[in-house]
């Protein structure tokens, strides 16, 4: 301390050690000769403010590793402290997510997290790099783009913590085909037939969405009204159920009590494509897709099995780009079902885990949404788009007042949709039988 005038300032603490980040209050006492205190504008300052910041109140915040001097003054008074800053060992630095697969020209935007000791996490500026430019670049705000096939690693560093996430970039490649629909076969019309020959002229994997065969989905509904259309693409068939293939009647069920049981037609017909027939819910891959395939008719309600089963699926299969498909739709503007709100359990899942497309049938009209939280709410980042395709053949079903987030509507004829899956987006194209109407576009994975 330095006196003038038989004054004494002090400061407290006269030493501090903090880690960066941290925040320390300094105070300082001015008393006269005999030990009163005197009251005096204080003045504060910092002779190293690369290491240290310090207020008019004598609140000092840690900047960086290194060392200071904290100093206060009060009527020509000075008293001073010193300080150590050392970055904290019990900080962790982050990036998300740690690999990603990429084709040429694609990109993906990168998070790093600052957490301290605690594990809150820390507002912090992170410097980006990559090894490997030729291969990928990265901006100062995280984002990704892949420039040529190989690897490069992209690097976020907060003062001496670094964190890397390994980039993998191959050559565009054809993508994989998903082709199908709902609402399919009644041996009453000729509609299946038709869209069936739709689907002849596309290769790939078919998906159906449920009530395949109407009306009872027994062995003989298969045999006779499916099997001698959609049928013959049943060896590269993944199947979904509807409450028709179970005898349920039009009404949404949470469970699949009062049904026919086991849905013999269905599992009898298509086998072990079909998985379990306790669950009927299972997954698959296709080209980079994780594909998921619910079984409506099952109780989906949060921590149902089925329900508990999805999340470890999806646990399991970190994959860029995920589709799920199953009957009754979350959402539908149709006037004969509308929105199913027990397949929000589902949805939130799917959403929790970055899911990108859903597919439903039921209402036997063709539907498509913007991407949307399971709540209805909208949200182009990360939301999944739906698409209700009833229109395998079964009939047309009309529209009410349209829900928020639809964007397209179309029940004049029987149709199909392709998908085109590849690394990091896909595109759709709806088909239908006849007339002049066609929906397409395209969308990147989350």
């Amino acid at each position: 301390m330095i006196t003038d005038s038989g004054d004494v300032l002090s400061v407290t603490p006269t030493a501090a050690n903090l880690f960066v980040s941290d925040s320390m209050r300094f105070t300082a006492t001015l008393v006269d000769k005999s030990g009163a205190h005197v009251s005096a504008p204080l003045t504060w300052s910092i002779d190293n403010a690369s290491v240290a910041s310090v207020d008019g109140a004598g609140m000092v915040r840690a900047l960086a590793a290194g060392s200071a001097t904290v100093r206060v003054t009060a009527q020509g008074d000075v008293a001073s402290a010193p300080i150590v800053v050392a970055v904290d060992s019990g900080q962790t630095l982050s990036v998300a997510p740690t690999a990603v697969s990429l084709t040429v020209s694609g990109t993906q935007q990168l998070t790093a997290t600052l957490r301290d000791r605690n594990g809150k996490a820390m507002a912090a500026t992170p410097q980006w790099s990559s090894n490997n430019t030729a291969v990928a670049t990265v901006d100062a705000n995280g984002m990704v783009k892949a420039v040529t096939a190989g690897s490069a690693t992209i690097q976020a560093k907060v003062r001496n913590l670094v964190a890397s996430a390994s980039i993998r970039v191959s050559t565009a490649s054809a993508g994989a085909v998903l082709v199908g629909a709902g609402d399919i076969a009644t041996c009453t019309n000729q509609n299946d037939s038709l869209t069936a020959k739709i689907v002849d002229g596309i290769p790939g994997a078919v998906f159906v969405a449920g009530d395949n065969a109407y009306p009872n989905g027994s062995p003989a509904d298969y045999a006779n009204c499916y099997g001698p259309t959609w049928g013959r693409f049943k060896s590269r068939t993944h199947p979904a159920p509807g409450n028709h293939d179970y005898n349920c009647g039009p009404s949404a069920s949470p469970a699949i009590a009062g049904c026919t049981t086991p849905a013999a037609g269905y599992f009898g017909y298509f086998g072990a494509a079909a998985g379990d027939p306790s669950k009927g819910y299972y997954s698959y891959e296709l080209g980079a897709w994780h594909i998921v395939v619910i079984n409506s008719m099952m109780t989906r309600t949060t921590g149902s099995a089925m329900e508990q089963w999805l999340r470890a699926d999806l646990a399991a299969h970190p994959t860029k780009c995920a589709l799920a498909y199953w009957h009754y739709p979350r959402f539908s503007s149709g006037s004969t079902h509308g929105s199913d709100a027990s397949m929000q359990p589902i949805w939130q899942a799917l959403y929790d885990y970055g899911a990108d497309v859903v597919v439903s049938g039921h209402e036997h009209n063709y539907e498509r949404f913007a991407p949307q939280t399971p709540t209805g709410q909208a949200d182009p980042a990360h939301g999944i788009r739906e698409f209700v395709v009833g229109t395998g053949g079964a009939g047309n079903y009309t529209f009410e007042t349209p829900q928020p987030n639809s964007e397209v509507r179309y029940s004049a004829t029987p149709g199909v949709i392709k998908f085109t899956l590849y690394a990091d987006h896909y595109d759709w194209l709806y088909i239908p039988t006849s007339g002049s109407f066609t929906d397409s576009g395209s969308g990147a994975c989350h």
